[in-house]
């Protein structure tokens, strides 16, 4: 089993996972900055720092340092250094299967480290306001960061999941042959939960001779009540309603394709 490979020394390789969501917003002019303000709170370096930190242990990770920051106007920044745990690997797995939710899995991890950044912004003309979050995680050792995603889809309001994975350089068996990646993995998606893909719409771009899987996934279900920010914005007319639906839906088009769509 190649879970199961007798390496020379410590495991080289290195697997990062770059995870972006999306939360998109309808808000009335009058409401913008409200909603930019509220998302910079309820997602503070303080909030950011227990995420990460809830990450850290998910992967068996020890925090060696934390660097964090607010910015003004809006958005926040957090890194942490992690390092190897001194402790056992026994019952550690690396197989296609969803991570905990949270709890804690051991790992050996060493040179490695988490981010976050946030993005606040609104859009100056149609009133959608779009809250990106940037995680990475690197990881040097038998874990994978994968292990990770069920707990950092569920800590964000996700309309939007674009995630990318690449296992990077080698490690080497006891014979001295080059390994380039140690364990099975055909698609991102086999390391989240079942009832959490059944809620979105998925694709994948996989180049696998290179060891690189992109996954992106958007909500199926669509209730404009869920998009709208102020209990203002839920008096709208139907009119109006259908044109911020047809917004708010566009904005989800376009980020999640890549591609502006002409209105």
């Amino acid at each position: 089993m190649i879970d199961k490979l007798k390496l020379h020394g410590f495991n080289n390789l290195t697997k990062s996972l770059s995870f972006n969501i999306y939360d998109i917003c309808y808000t009335s002019a009058a409401n913008q900055q409200k909603y930019i303000e509220y998302i910079d709170e309820a997602y503070n370096a303080e909030r950011l720092t227990q995420i990460l930190t809830d990450v850290a242990n998910i992967i068996g990770a020890h925090i060696l340092n934390i660097a964090h920051q607010d910015y003004d106007p809006q958005g926040a920044s957090v890194t942490m250094l992690i390092s190897e745990d001194a402790i056992s690997h026994a019952g550690l797995s690396n197989s296609q299967s969803p991570g905990p939710l949270p709890e804690t899995v051991l790992a050996h991890l060493d040179k490695s480290h988490i981010t976050v950044h946030t993005y606040p912004e609104s859009h100056p003309h149609f009133g959608i306001s779009t809250f990106r979050a940037d995680i990475d995680v690197a990881t040097c050792g038998k874990i994978s960061p994968l292990k990770a995603l069920n707990y950092l889809i569920h800590s964000f309001e996700s309309d939007i999941v674009i995630m990318d994975y690449r296992v990077r350089g080698f490690t080497r068996d006891v014979n001295g042959k080059k390994l380039y990646i140690d364990h099975e993995i055909t698609s991102i998606q086999n390391f989240i939960a079942e009832d959490t893909k059944s809620q979105y719409q998925m694709i994948d771009v996989n180049v696998y001779q290179e060891n690189i899987f992109h996954t992106k996934m958007m909500l199926k279900q669509f209730e404009l009540d869920d998009y709208l920010f102020s209990p203002d914005d839920v008096l709208l007319t139907p009119g109006e309603r259908a044109e911020v639906q047809k917004k708010v839906q566009q904005e989800m088009a376009e980020i999640f394709y890549g591609r502006n769509y002409d209105t």
